[in-house]
């Protein structure tokens, strides 16, 4: 900040503080979104579905705020170097927190619609899923807090791991629906709770690459790994 008066350079940090404020709530209510609506899937829980959707006014109202904030301060305090990164990639986190809550909020609306189905194929396997999404948001969330960029290349390496299972899972709902027409109906609705899961999952990655490049100002690779393939960051 230059040689601007102490006061000045304590109400900048102050404002950094607050805007941190913001998104580390901002990602204790995604947390939360997510894990009520795997709850209201995999356990049938209708009490947990209540919530998600109900959290989504407050989480936009702070990537409001969040937006506001960061586009004040880059406005008038002119950050450079780390501080500038920082706020550029709060901008980007604050986005796909949100669109994480809202995948949430899809899944927790479609929760008492889905029903476990016989055979090989069942709640398990979104059970496995979603335990591993929910690994990697917190994760991402921590590294975000904590700006760990080791934390932050854990959860860009562990995506791999729930695209394979989408992908499993998508295989094996695709040949029920073939084998038995009686069957689409609940297989469409555990297709869309997994590719949401799926989609929450890309977003905390993409949490995890905005951390590691406004910790070590190096942007990981443009391609990410992804279920045996390669797939262009998001």
């Amino acid at each position: 900040m230059g040689n601007e008066p102490a006061h000045t350079v304590t109400r900048y940090d102050q404002e950094l503080d607050r805007l941190r404020g913001i998104v580390a709530r901002m990602g204790g209510l995604v947390e939360r979104q997510t894990a009520q609506a795997i709850a209201a899937v995999v356990d049938q829980n209708e009490e947990a579905a209540v919530e998600p959707p109900e959290l989504d006014v407050e989480v936009d109202a702070l990537e409001r705020d969040a937006e506001s904030l960061a586009i004040r301060i880059l406005a008038l305090r002119a950050p450079m170097a780390v501080d500038l990164r920082l706020i550029v990639a709060v901008l980007k986190i604050t986005g796909d927190l949100e669109r994480i809550g809202d995948y949430a909020s899809s899944i927790a609306r479609r929760a008492m619609k889905v029903e476990p189905l016989d055979g090989a194929l069942s709640f398990g396997a979104l059970r496995s899923m979603g335990r591993l999404v929910q690994e990697n948001l917190n994760k991402a969330i921590e590294a975000m807090a904590k700006n760990d960029s080791t934390r932050a290349m854990e959860v860009w390496n562990a995506d791999t791991v729930v695209d394979e299972l989408y992908t499993t899972m998508f295989r094996e709902l695709v040949t029920y629906m073939m084998e038995d027409p009686r069957k689409i109906g609940p297989c469409i609705h555990l297709l869309f709770v997994a590719k949401n899961l799926e989609r929450i999952g890309d977003h905390a990655t993409n949490i995890a690459e905005r951390v590691y490049y406004a910790v070590t100002g190096e942007m990981l690779p443009a391609v990410r790994p992804r279920g045996g393939a390669a797939r262009k960051g998001g």
